[in-house]
């Protein structure tokens, strides 16, 4: 197996770029999130609400519905997410922020171990994402950023099983995510079975061994 090459300054490039994005998404997750803490308990009430009910009903779940998974009233969901293009927003920005502490959380595990967990997180948050896409029609600022904040912190992930060994090197990380990505699409009748052919699909991308 070909040794890992080191980073060229293209690729130091993007990693800055990444980082630059990173803090933009924190930025505006930082932002949305209410000073007191009653405020910041239904804030987090609604946005869990609001990834469950995409979810299941896709881009055109119900504010209302959402209000009620969360324990509060309408009034309190517009007090929060004026818009429902303000809701949509803040829930992806949210869970590409929640990836990338993931990563940084998972420096000290082995190294396929951190990928692959990674990965299986990653799998949850193409549900969301494809819901806020559908609802955005694509069309937002944030989107931009946070997809190079995303690749910039699972990148060093496939990149640290690859100079361990462990992961195939003719595989690169948009490679990966468009796969995974591509099996997440997919309608499968349980999650079961659908963790069960993300497992295959890395098998693939497992460095062979002996």
């Amino acid at each position: 197996m070909p040794p890992v090459q080191p980073r060229s300054p293209e690729e130091e490039s993007v990693r800055e770029e990444a980082v630059a994005d990173r803090a933009s998404v924190q930025e505006f997750v930082a932002a949305q999130r209410p000073r007191r803490a009653d405020a910041r308990r239904n804030f987090d009430a609604l946005l869990a609400a609001a990834r469950e009910a995409f979810a299941e009903q896709g881009a055109d779940a119900s504010l209302e519905d959402i209000a009620r998974r969360a324990g509060v009233g309408i009034g309190t969901l517009y007090r929060n997410f004026p818009t429902r293009r303000h809701l949509f927003e803040t829930v992806y920005a949210e869970e590409v922020d929640a990836l990338c502490v993931l990563a940084d959380e998972l420096g000290g595990r082995p190294a396929w171990e951190a990928l692959t967990t990674w990965i299986d997180r990653f799998v949850e948050y193409t549900v969301t994402k494809r819901a806020v896409r559908e609802g955005l029609n694509g069309e937002s600022g944030i989107f931009v950023s946070c997809r190079v904040s995303m690749m910039g912190a699972g990148e060093p992930l496939l990149r640290r099983a690859q100079d361990s060994g462990e992961a195939r090197t003719d595989v690169d990380f948009d490679d990966l995510l468009r796969m995974i990505a591509g099996i997440a699409a997919t309608t499968f009748p349980t999650a079961e079975q659908r963790d069960r052919v993300v497992g295959i699909a890395l098998d693939g991308v497992r460095a062979a061994r002996g």
